[in-house]
């Protein structure tokens, strides 16, 4: 089985980050920017023959880690990235103020 991850993104910044299992679309995560610079997570969602696989996980990490990487804050408006967060606090530290 193999997982991939794309992001899309369009030119105002809102996108979503997509799971594919051997080129099935499995689950996304959409984010859309805020008039403050930061990254706004919206929406985790796994499709329902993929749960329990740890898709939404990977896709919180990938997301989470891209923000890093690219000097962002988020808000975790979608309650799995809240829950996520909870559970990796290793995270914190990127959450808007």
């Amino acid at each position: 089985m193999t997982t991939t991850i794309e992001v899309e993104l369009d030119a105002e910044g809102t996108g979503r980050y997509v799971a594919t299992v051997d080129g099935d679309f499995a689950g996304e995560l959409t984010f859309r920017p805020d008039p403050h610079g930061n990254r706004v997570f919206v929406h985790t969602g796994v499709e329902e023959r993929f749960e329990g696989q740890g898709l939404a996980g990977q896709l919180a990490t990938r997301a989470l880690d891209d923000a890093r990487a690219d000097g962002l804050k988020i808000v975790p408006q979608c309650p799995y990235v809240r829950r996520f967060l909870e559970r990796h606090r290793d995270y914190l530290d990127l959450v808007a103020s």
